[in-house]
C-alpha cells in the first residue's frame, strides 16, 4: 500500500477537519404531556412510550416528603 512521500500541512489537516459539526438532535413532542422528547424513546418527563405507561414517575414533590 502506497505512503505519503511527504509530510501533511496542518492547513490541510485543519480543512479536513471543518466538516465535521456537532447537529442538534430531532425532538418530537410526547403526545401524552406535550414536552419535547427524543424520537422512539421513553418520555422522560410523563413515562409514555407509544400510548402505554412504561415506566412510573414520581412528583417532585413526593420526592421531597420522603427526604
Amino acid at each position: 500500500m502506497p505512503n505519503p512521500k511527504r509530510r501533511h500541512s496542518c492547513a490541510r489537516q485543519a480543512k479536513r477537519r471543518a466538516n465535521y459539526k456537532a447537529s442538534i438532535p430531532g425532538l418530537s413532542t410526547c403526545p401524552q404531556c406535550k414536552t419535547p422528547k427524543l424520537p422512539h424513546r421513553v418520555c422522560p418527563s410523563c413515562g409514555y412510550y407509544n400510548g402505554k405507561a412504561i415506566v412510573i414517575i414520581e412528583e417532585k414533590e413526593d420526592k421531597k416528603k420522603n427526604k
